[in-house]
């Protein structure tokens, strides 16, 4: 498992959900933010190992290479995420559906291709570390929410920096499977 491509994979598919993070690190308290977020990223990985298992099982790991096509896509692609953020009598509970009807299907999608073949042990490791980032994550928003340049500088370019850093995803993913090397092959 490559941490370095992890982080910023993580980074890219949250980095839309970190400004939902300063409203709701404003409205609840911030264990209850840091839960709600850390079972939202829990989930989503949980799921995206699993479908990428069953995928593996079936498929050579070249042609799982072209998943890669998923994080690429998801740069190109033009959607507003509306967060519908609705009342629930649990501040986690609605941090938690708050974060999976933002960024669901972006993690998936993403964290798909990055996880496919890994072995248990990796995935054990991988949550741990995404775990550990979430919090970092947590604590740093909350810190820097009170900056106005920062806010401006996401405000303003942070779509552009989230674009770039799927569309490196997606190509780290085909060079890692072997898929480029199978294709140079036959020519």
């Amino acid at each position: 498992m490559n941490y370095g491509v992890l982080a910023l994979t993580f980074l890219s598919v949250n980095l839309d959900f970190f400004f939902m993070l300063i409203f709701l690190l404003k409205k609840y308290s911030l264990p209850k933010v840091m839960l709600g977020y850390l079972l939202g990223n829990l989930i989503l990985l949980t799921a995206s190992y699993f479908i990428g298992q069953i995928l593996a099982a079936f498929l050579p790991e070249w042609i799982l290479g072209i998943l890669g096509i998923l994080p690429i896509y998801m740069a190109f692609r033009d959607d507003d995420d509306d967060d519908d953020t609705k009342t629930h009598r649990s501040p986690v509970l609605s941090i938690l559906i708050t974060y999976l009807s933002v960024c669901a299907g972006c993690n998936l999608s993403i964290f798909l291709p990055v996880l496919v073949g890994e072995t248990m042990s990796n995935f054990l490791i991988t949550l741990l570390f995404i775990g550990i980032l979430t919090v970092l994550v947590v604590f740093v928003i909350k810190w820097v929410a009170d900056i106005p340049s920062v806010s401006k500088l996401m405000t303003d370019h942070g779509e552009k920096l989230m674009k770039i850093c799927y569309v490196l995803i997606g190509l780290y993913v085909f060079w890692d499977s072997g898929l480029i090397s199978h294709i140079l092959s036959w020519i």
